[in-house]
């Protein structure tokens, strides 16, 4: 099967759509298809190894910074995206997160006849409303213009599917993400890595993913007041300066990556996750493949992934005081906090790449046969 990935986002980017779209392209090696990667031209200067390694060819289109979040880059108009599709003789088009090199990617697959999935990932809503002016009424119109032209859209959890389908989106399936469960393990507990993070024996409590206006990561203010526990967070991004503020005492660790990010999740206490628009919210998942327990909101793609009183504890979105006591309940239990991860693990392991890798080809299969029986 000849597909091409058209995303918004490609390593070097580290983020939930870079870091899926690298999956789904070595997912579709693996099973002997012949995949194309179509991404935005990284900032000047990013690692240019990262094409090189991909699992399948990249082709870049010129990019500009978003504005208010330079580490995302949009793309510009180019010809190459339609004269690659010719090219690869493409069968199937997947769409990362289309919104704004995948709109042109759906008008590209709809002129040459070639049947397209659309892959929603992230909270385009509040991503249009927080960095580019656009009420979230006019993205989710945007949205669903893109998504309706789709043979099929799929959806990461159930609460982003029950979204789209509420804002009118048709032909909705659920994929949910896969978790490298050979790199993310409890094994990897690192005596050194806890020692350096809390020198004097501290609970550790770790957040890890971008610092934005989204993530709410101000949110565990209260957490950093909390007698022998000691707040680590790992990423970086435009809200980095107002979290250093808002959490004194914190570990800034900055972007962690690969094995070195694997030994983090692991050495952990408890994660915490405040962002309540997640769509899957992947780092939950890399957490419970720890074996670390997990306290994240109740909304959004945790609701599919934490099951109160086993795996971890969920709070009120926004509710910083909920996040400070489960976390201050969870400090105070530490067999809780052994049963929480052992059952986070156990969870997820049935939940690897390879698993949701056959799901999508299945998903591709399909809307390949309703293109052919339509037009027979």
């Amino acid at each position: 099967m000849r597909v091409v990935i058209v995303t918004e986002s490609f390593p070097p980017d580290v983020n939930g759509v870079a870091h899926c779209a690298l999956q789904t392209a070595g997912q579709l090696v693996a099973r002997g298809h012949d995949p194309l990667v179509i991404a935005p031209a990284p900032a000047a200067g990013a690692d240019a190894a990262a094409d090189a390694s991909a699992p399948c060819p990249v082709i870049r289109v010129p990019s500009l910074p978003l504005p208010g979040y330079p580490q995302v880059r949009v793309a510009l108009p180019s010809r190459r995206l339609s004269a690659a599709l010719s090219a690869h003789r493409a069968q199937l088009v997947h769409l990362a997160s289309p919104f704004v090199l995948g709109v042109r990617g759906m008008a590209a697959a709809a002129r040459l006849g070639i049947p397209a999935v659309a892959v929603y990932q992230t909270d385009l809503g509040g991503y249009a409303r927080t960095y580019m002016g656009m009420g979230e009424s006019t993205a989710w119109r945007r949205i669903r213009a893109v998504h309706a032209a789709a043979d099929r859209t799929l959806a990461p959890s159930s609460a982003a599917l029950r979204d789209l389908v509420t804002h009118g989106v048709p032909r909705v399936r659920l994929w949910p993400r896969g978790v490298d469960t050979a790199r993310f393990g409890p094994a990897l507990r690192d005596a050194a890595v806890r020692r350096e993070l809390a020198p004097n024996g501290e609970l550790i409590v770790g957040y890890v993913g971008r610092l934005a206006p989204e993530k709410q990561v101000e949110l565990l203010a209260g957490v950093c007041s909390l007698e022998g526990v000691r707040l680590v967070v790992v990423g970086d991004g435009p809200s980095e300066g107002s979290v250093r503020a808002a959490l004194p005492g914190a570990v800034m660790l900055g972007r962690r990556t690969g094995d070195e990010l694997a030994r983090i999740f692991a050495s952990l206490d408890l994660f915490v996750h405040t962002g309540p628009y997640e769509t899957f919210c992947q780092t939950v998942q890399e957490a419970m493949a720890s074996g670390v327990p997990v306290v994240a909101p109740a909304a959004g793609g945790p609701l599919d992934l934490v099951v109160p009183g086993r795996t971890g504890v969920l709070v009120p979105p926004q509710d910083a005081l909920a996040v400070r006591d489960a976390v201050w309940a969870l400090a105070a239990d530490p067999g809780l906090r052994a049963a929480y991860g052992r059952a986070g693990r156990a969870a997820v392991e049935g939940r690897t790449w390879d698993a949701v890798g056959e799901q999508l080809v299945d998903h591709y299969t399909q809307v390949l046969a309703a293109r052919t029986a339509v037009a027979a």
